[in-house]
């Protein structure tokens, strides 16, 4: 009877725990300095220089998702408008034409607003990968201080610039108290 391999975890990153701020914010400067672009950070509380440093160059997408989603609202909105009047039952009221476009824009802007919206939160949650139950840094066990006393430094692997053993001697040499391995 064979024993049943299972295929090795995949590495996520290496995690550098530290502990002040200071030293964080140090950290996050030198290792983006350093070149690496797949960083976060975790600490107790904001700090306003790391969150700079982790975002640097990083654009978000939710602006664009909201524009999509209400241009897709409003034209979805108007055409309907339209097709009721014009094509589906076209009524002549007073004399005015059946595709009489005035009246349509104030329930084409309420959907407009509705669907950004949406597009919005619906995104966000999108971009964020939530739900997500689980993240690998949970089962890094010190990592449970990280909402009291200790501060984090996270490099994922699938940074292009990231190579296991010269990112964890980097790590340690800002002064980490520990580097731990983090993996799926």
């Amino acid at each position: 009877m064979s024993a049943h391999r299972h295929p090795r975890p995949t590495h996520y990153g290496l995690l550098a725990e530290l502990e002040t701020p200071e030293a964080l914010i140090a950290a996050t400067r030198a290792v983006r300095a350093e070149g690496y672009c797949e960083i976060d950070a975790f600490s107790p509380f904001p700090i306003h220089d790391v969150c700079e440093a982790v975002a640097a160059g990083k654009r978000s997408k939710v602006p664009l998702l909201v524009l999509c989603g209400g241009v897709a609202g409003a034209a979805m909105m108007f055409g309907f408008q339209w097709w009721a009047s014009a094509v589906a039952y076209p009524f002549n009221i007073g004399g005015r034409p059946t595709f009489s476009w005035p009246a349509f824009i104030p329930p084409t802007f309420e959907i407009l607003i509705l669907f950004a919206s949406f597009a919005a939160v619906f995104g966000m949650f999108a971009l964020n990968g939530l739900p997500r139950p689980h993240h690998p840094l949970f089962a890094v066990p010190a990592f449970e201080r990280a909402s009291t006393d200790r501060y984090f430094l996270l490099v994922k692997s699938s940074d292009a610039k990231f190579d296991r053993q010269a990112t964890r001697d980097f790590l340690a040499g800002l002064g980490a108290a520990e580097v731990h391995d983090v993996d799926h």
